[in-house]
């Protein structure tokens, strides 16, 4: 392997150094088993002109897409964002932003991110916010250890949580990647098949921690019964509600019927689909779990002249306190994308927020009464949706996109990568960028496909 490498002296010279005297040796503990075998697929060197024609050509690809029909959602929406945003965001002020620790010259930016959790706040209906988590699954994860923090010495079932039988898998693993070194149970609550919450399964989390639950659901289900969750649960078992936040413009603020914790992927607000690039996480709570949640909070006091002053406060890092006392290992946020969150609030306003979220709505609701009328689809639920809703098709899934997708429309989401029983099922999103056009395509296109199946049954 070291005879491979174009400065094979240098290399040596590191290997010796550390007490080595070949690549191989420095590796002999990874067991066999495991090491890769072959060469990576990686094209050979390339010139500057090479690299930026393949650049293009891949980034062309990403262009195609995006102008093709798409139903594509399962966490992430493509909602228009005013253009202004990306302009205010490039100001230079924003583009170094990192922890302000010095206030005495980071006003504009500690006010920024000020404006920000108010505005969250505001949007959630609870008091407190902090300056945004990584994305919507590490918030929710560390609004589970959170709970255990507040609740566990009162708690009848200590170090358990519960979380709805609908999360996703991906979600999920991050909340037992943080819960399993703090030794945290996590069980699950049962839904009924329109959907909804199962109380009769909830009863069971009376006295444990925490419970997670999904405001719309993670099939797009809006669930009457979320209402009824806190009464049931009780004052020491922690409420947390995950949120899409543009559905906030039209749907009850979880502060308001109970929720202790609001969690949620901030995405859609501020932030186009990145292709895997960064998220920001929406976090708020009520007053008790303050000094014990994650993350940064900036506060807003007077200074010794008499005029307004910000600066981050009940700092509760490993970075700002004694490890073992620290409420995460949080080391960062994503202060830029959570400003453009912020910008894209500010611009629109209640009642933007509110024209936002009906738009979402109403592409929804057109989209369900077309593919409703679709031969051999058929709504695996009859509920309120926001934003998204699961369908059936007569065939599996994965047939059923490829087909979409070998016609020019990206159909959506294969609900078996989330649940393998239900491989004829469809996650079909819509946004406010979702057009009649766009829809009538999915429809007929799907009359085709399942035409095709019956013929071929």
């Amino acid at each position: 392997m070291v005879d491979q490498l174009p400065n094979r002296g240098r290399e040596l010279e590191m290997l010796q150094e550390m007490g080595f005297e070949s690549m191989e040796a420095l590796f002999a503990d990874i067991p066999a088993e495991v090491r890769f075998k072959g060469d990576l697929p990686l094209p050979g060197p390339q010139s500057e002109e090479e690299i930026i024609s393949d650049a293009r050509r891949l980034l062309g690809a990403n262009l195609a897409l995006g102008q093709r029909p798409s139903f594509l959602g399962a966490g992430l929406y493509r909602n228009y964002v005013p253009a202004s945003v990306f302009q205010l965001v490039t100001r230079g002020e924003f583009l170094t932003a990192y922890t302000p620790y010095q206030p005495e010259v980071s006003q504009g930016m500690l006010q920024a991110m000020w404006e920000f959790q108010t505005l969250v706040s505001e949007l959630v209906g609870l008091p407190i916010a902090n300056l945004s988590l990584y994305d919507g699954s590490t918030a929710a994860a560390e609004a589970l250890t959170c709970a255990v923090r507040v609740h566990n010495r009162k708690a009848s079932q200590p170090n358990t949580v519960y979380i709805s039988s609908l999360t996703p898998p991906d979600k999920r693993s991050v909340m037992f990647n943080y819960c399993q070194g703090a030794e945290i149970e996590i069980r699950t609550i049962d839904h009924l098949a329109d959907g909804s919450l199962d109380l009769e399964s909830l009863a069971e989390a009376a006295g444990s921690c925490g419970v997670y639950l999904e405001q719309p659901n993670p099939l797009g289900v809006l669930d009457e019964n979320l209402v009824r969750v806190k009464e049931i649960i009780g004052e020491h078992t922690a409420l947390i509600v995950g949120v899409q936040p543009v559905s906030l413009g039209v749907v009850e603020a979880p502060g308001h019927y109970g929720a202790d914790i609001v969690v949620g992927e901030g995405q859609p607000l501020g932030s186009p689909v990145t292709g895997g690039g960064p998220l920001y996480g929406i976090f708020a709570c009520s007053q008790p779990y303050l000094r014990l949640m994650p993350g940064r909070i900036v506060g807003r006091s007077v200074d010794v002249d008499g005029n307004e002053a910000y600066c981050l406060t009940l700092s509760t890092r490993e970075q700002h306190i004694r490890r073992h006392r620290a409420t995460s290992n949080i080391c960062t946020n994503e202060t830029l994308i959570a400003l453009m969150g912020a910008m894209h609030m500010a611009l629109l306003g209640p009642d933007g927020l509110r024209v936002l979220a009906e738009r979402n709505l109403q592409a929804c609701q057109a989209a369900k009464e077309a593919l409703q009328a679709t031969p051999g689809v058929t709504l695996v639920h009859d509920a309120a949706h926001f934003n998204e809703f699961a369908i059936a098709v007569p065939g599996t899934a994965a047939s059923c996109l490829a087909f979409l997708d070998a016609n020019g429309i990206t159909g959506g989401f294969d609900l078996s990568r989330w649940y393998p029983e239900h491989d004829d099922r469809i996650l079909v999103t819509t946004t406010d960028q979702t057009s009649s056009a766009d829809i009538a395509a999915l429809a007929a296109q799907l009359a085709l496909w399942s035409t095709h199946q019956e013929v071929n049954a």
